[in-house]
């Protein structure tokens, strides 16, 4: 009953408003609908666009990207933002080379065993890529059927997760999958929106309860507010005389892992005292930047920039696995976080300005 009520009138409303022209549906392998839809985590689909195609211009197989270096991956991911996702897509990769000879894998239980593939995004993959019959429960999935259904509470809560993907079971159809699925991400993110839907064009208006009881914006639940802790971070942007930038590659995990930033000193080290220990040679000069704040999921980095200019070339010897000076007059082609990238442009704006 569910399957008729819902899929019927969605898929006729995919026929005529559905996306059909994304690249990584021109050409539906499961490799490029797997990199698509890492890309599509917590990510809106005009963003991912020119990353996308960039990404598949330089790995366009699985076993490119399983040869490439992670410092390349993320480079080509700066500026996505939530990196573990560039991480576990490289380390996938690597696996599936190794264990199933470069070929993306057709069974779910195999897909979920690969890094960053939870249970959504496996059944969209294989169901995008090969039709097989799989529910999603994405973002947009999870408003429309709480709306339609209207099922209170934070989509995070369990017994609410729970409860939701026994929904998209129940009304994912036996047939056209592939559009199904396709369709219930098209319109949670173009009608069923978190703010104005558009239920005046619905194609689920008729059945949709929220829209009933004259209440959809109030569901899905929020997540509970919580006051995220700030912790505080003192960066060294770090210039030798002849224009090159100090870059440390931080841990593989934590955060911002694997990617290329600033030497860290405790707010409470006399930074000259640090450049002499680290450096062997005193600064020239000390400039406070403006700080900045980055928020993430689950706190707040206030950064605390510094300029600092050596007085002559550092005798510290570069190691290419951890610690680079790089030319600010050459690009720099490395995996960058975007608040790294840009102070660094914020740098190279002033010492080109006369």
């Amino acid at each position: 009953m569910e399957t008729g009520r819902i899929a019927g009138p969605l898929l006729a409303w995919f026929e005529q408003h559905g996306r059909k022209d994304l690249p990584w549906q021109q050409d539906p392998s499961l490799y490029r609908v797997w990199v698509s839809e890492v890309m599509l985590q917590q990510t809106q689909v005009a963003v991912v666009l020119p990353y996308f195609k960039r990404f598949l211009a330089h790995f366009p197989t699985v076993t490119d990207l399983a040869m490439a270096g992670l410092d390349q991956v993320l480079y080509l991911w700066s500026g996505l933002g939530y990196y573990a996702r560039a991480r576990n897509l490289h380390r996938a990769a690597g696996l599936i080379l190794a264990d199933y000879g470069g070929h993306f894998p057709r069974d779910i239980r195999q897909v979920r065993e690969l890094p960053g593939i939870g249970r959504s995004t496996a059944g969209a993959i294989l169901s995008l890529a090969l039709g097989q019959r799989h529910p999603i429960l994405d973002g947009n999935a999870k408003r429309v059927l709480a709306r339609y259904f209207a099922i209170s509470g934070w989509p995070g809560r369990s017994a609410v997760l729970r409860r939701l993907w026994a929904l998209a079971e129940v009304c994912t159809p036996r047939t056209r999958v592939r559009a199904y699925n396709q369709a219930m991400m098209d319109l949670g993110a173009t009608l069923c929106t978190r703010h104005q839907p558009g239920c005046d064009r619905c194609p689920l208006a008729h059945g949709c309860t929220a829209l009933l009881q004259g209440r959809p914006t109030a569901l899905p639940g929020p997540r509970p507010r919580t006051v995220l802790p700030v912790r505080e971070s003192q960066w060294l942007v770090v210039l030798s005389p002849v224009g090159e930038v100090l870059l440390e590659s931080r841990t593989p995990t934590g955060l911002w892992g694997g990617l290329w930033g600033f030497p860290e000193c405790d707010p409470g080290q006399d930074v000259a005292d640090w450049c002499r220990q680290r450096l062997g040679v005193p600064p020239r000069l000390v400039e406070i930047l403006p700080a900045r704040r980055h928020t993430f999921s689950h706190f707040v980095l206030d950064i605390r920039p510094l300029r600092v200019e050596l007085q002559s070339e550092s005798q510290t010897i570069a190691d290419g696995n951890r610690v680079l000076w790089r030319d600010l007059r050459q690009p720099i082609t490395l995996g960058l976080a975007s608040p790294v990238a840009r102070i660094l442009q914020e740098i190279m704006d002033m010492l080109s300005t006369p």
